[in-house]
């Protein structure tokens, strides 16, 4: 198993805890723990070893992930019927037509994975000041 640098971190902490190079105090203010949370590591760390101080949701998919099949379906209605609208209008119908609630921005990510940006380029200003026209700007 491989640790991140805060993990690896905590190895060496609680090591020098373990041999009483540190007292409980530091050790907890070394990690930014407080004193009990430091012995809650340290005991994940006495039962299993290293891999005891990897954060326990490490290998597990997000819990607020969407489901492969609603953004297959989000994707396949923005490459055929939805081309064209832009993102807010795309996430109205999807919720109007077909029950899917989804964020404008998740909408706008799921778009842009597959390459389609927004339908319309943004237009030049309407009216521009004398100090834009001359070229000061």
């Amino acid at each position: 198993m491989t640790l991140s640098m805060k993990e690896q971190k905590r190895v060496v902490v609680v090591t020098h805890f373990e041999a009483g190079r540190v007292r409980g105090a530091e050790a907890a203010e070394m990690l930014g723990l407080s004193l009990r949370q430091l012995r809650r590591v340290v005991a994940a760390y006495r039962k299993e070893g290293a891999a005891g101080l990897a954060h326990g949701n490490r290998g597990r998919p997000s819990s607020r992930a969407i489901d492969a099949q609603v953004r297959e379906e989000i994707l396949s209605l923005a490459r055929t019927v939805y081309q064209d609208y832009n993102d807010v209008h795309f996430t109205e119908k999807l919720e109007e037509k077909h029950n899917i609630e989804v964020s404008r921005s998740t909408v706008r990510r799921l778009r842009r994975s597959i390459g389609q940006g927004n339908p319309r380029k943004r237009r030049p200003p309407a009216h521009r000041t004398p100090r834009h026209r001359s070229g000061l700007v």
